[in-house]
């Protein structure tokens, strides 16, 4: 007989997620992964049935849970955020990153149910994230103790405007990895891909563990759409060699040739360039090389992503404030570096964040600032029907 459990789905930035409940879920960690993956309708290409949207940015799981007390980091803290970025065709689930989009919808679901007291205009809502044990702060703004979802801010890649919710990432840098904002204490490392060669790299470790190279070391631009990327599978196998080598190189896997089993999420991989004229994926319309501070594509879960990551904008906000890195040699145009927003140019259009980054002279590299604005929206509160046997309870 089926189980019915509750769930909320919610959209935030260009992503959508099921958020569920963690007493809900069975306390074994097979069981919770069964029952998760029956209610995504995963592994199935289609997730026909089940509640995954069969693309990666909307197979996106938040399990919300009560405040962890006996955790020292998570002191002050309004409830406990677990990501799960759940596969489409493989019975897996990568527990080891976190998405910015869904983030800002979770905190907006604290409010919705109550998990923190709402306070007009804007309610911070403090988030203790399990997957790199740091905290989220996300700011939302509040009316007549609701979160407020109409407002004029603009998020490309998603129809309208909206209200915008502000996420501060700098607790997360070097929590990936453990090994600071730079994993191996240089802003280029020379990496040697097989069947590629050496390729410059900058490996960037905040909001998730980042692989930064140029586009044109890849015969690129940075101005491609997803669509073509896509379509050149000898280019995303190039790619994601890059990415295992690099992952290896932060610590993150043992073995660059299972990146796509171990860790198929982590590290996101960037390809940057300096500002250029193209014509936008979604919606059409040209993005003209002075609105953009830089250019850039990523590959999340081995595809082109269609827009562009939260925690990737955040990441790449701050790697274009560490002289020697290819974000910033990218964002180099004069003046570019005067200022504390930076404008990415991606798929669907421009993105903004703000990154403070202190320098010591000993070296250390402490991030004051690292924001990232987005819109959520609350879509559907239901229950789901978890087919048995994965609706066992542990």
């Amino acid at each position: 007989m089926a189980r019915p459990v509750r769930c909320v789905i919610m959209r935030g930035g260009t992503s959508k997620a099921v958020f569920l409940r963690e007493a809900d879920l069975p306390q074994d960690a097979a069981e919770r992964d069964r029952m998760i993956l029956a209610i995504f309708g995963s592994p199935d290409r289609r997730q026909i049935d089940g509640l995954g949207g069969a693309d990666p940015l909307t197979s996106k799981l938040a399990i919300i849970g009560p405040p962890r007390e006996e955790e020292p980091r998570a002191a002050g803290t309004h409830l406990t955020y677990t990501f799960g970025q759940v596969e489409i065709e493989h019975p897996e689930i990568d527990w080891l990153s976190l998405c910015g989009n869904i983030s800002a919808a979770v905190g907006a679901y604290a409010v919705y149910e109550g998990l923190v007291v709402p306070r007009s205009p804007v309610t911070t809502v403090r988030a203790f994230n399990t997957n790199l044990n740091r905290v989220l702060t996300i700011e939302v703004p509040v009316e007549g103790g609701r979160p407020m979802e109409r407002g004029d801010y603009v998020v490309p890649g998603v129809p309208g405007s909206g209200a915008r919710i502000l996420i501060d990432f700098a607790d997360t840098a070097g929590a990936a990895t453990g090994r600071g904002v730079l994993p191996t204490g240089r802003p280029v490392d020379v990496l040697e891909v097989p069947g590629l060669g050496a390729i410059d790299a900058s490996l960037v470790d905040i909001g998730n563990a980042h692989v930064f190279v140029r586009a044109r070391d890849l015969g690129l631009t940075g101005t491609e759409s997803a669509a073509r990327i896509d379509a050149d599978r000898e280019l995303r196998e190039r790619l994601e060699r890059i990415r295992g080598v690099a992952a290896k190189r932060m610590g993150l896997i043992p073995d660059a040739a299972r990146s796509r089993e171990d860790s198929p999420a982590t590290p996101i991989l960037g390809m940057v360039g300096p500002p250029a004229d193209y014509t936008r994926d979604l919606g059409g319309g040209m993005v003209r090389a002075e609105e953009t501070d830089l250019v850039a594509r990523l590959m999340f879960m081995q595809q082109a992503h269609k827009t562009y990551a939260g925690t990737s904008t955040v990441c790449t906000g701050v790697a274009s404030r560490l002289p020697g890195t290819v974000v910033h040699e990218a964002a180099s145009r004069p003046g570019a570096h005067n200022r504390v927003t930076l404008r990415i140019g991606h798929p669907a259009g421009v993105i903004e964040t703000e990154s403070v980054v202190e320098q010591r002279a000993d070296g250390e590299i402490r991030v004051r600032r690292a924001t990232l604005g987005r819109t959520a929206r609350r879509i559907l509160e239901g229950t789901v029907f978890v087919p048995e046997p994965a609706a066992a309870v542990g």
